[in-house]
């Protein structure tokens, strides 16, 4: 008689019926003026709240401040296109990173809102 040993229990699988591209252009800002605004007065600050709302550290967008390059805005790009299944090469994110830093994040912003999926859990009991 053998024995089955659960190591991981089966987690949802989520579908996704989105694109492989990006749902904006890069040129795009205008859409939303007031982000657009917020992004080109204090692209830092905006950086640090998407970098959070992402789930990654709040910090982490300081370190583009230390140089002509944009590493933390190039890892931010690169890892939400993997997370998203969007197509892309890093020689686009880092161009667009390092050229186009607020409108970079501009992109991304708008992304993370289009990609938002609600998170519903089945059979779950209400609360009393």
């Amino acid at each position: 008689m053998t024995t089955k040993m659960v190591i991981k229990q089966p987690q949802p699988v989520l579908e996704s019926k989105d694109s492989d591209e990006w749902n904006s252009r890069i040129c795009d800002c205008c859409d939303n003026k007031a982000e657009c605004c917020f992004v080109c007065c204090f692209c830092p600050c905006f950086a640090c709240m998407k970098t959070k709302e992402y789930g990654q550290c709040l910090c982490l967008p300081l370190l583009d401040l230390c140089g002509i390059a944009s590493p933390a805005t190039w890892a931010m790009r690169v890892s939400m296109r993997h997370h998203y299944g969007i197509k892309g090469t890093l020689c686009n994110d880092c161009l667009i990173a390092t050229f186009c830093t607020p409108c970079a994040w501009c992109q991304m912003s708008r992304e993370m809102k289009h990609r938002a999926i609600p998170i519903t859990l089945l059979k779950a009991r209400p609360k009393n």
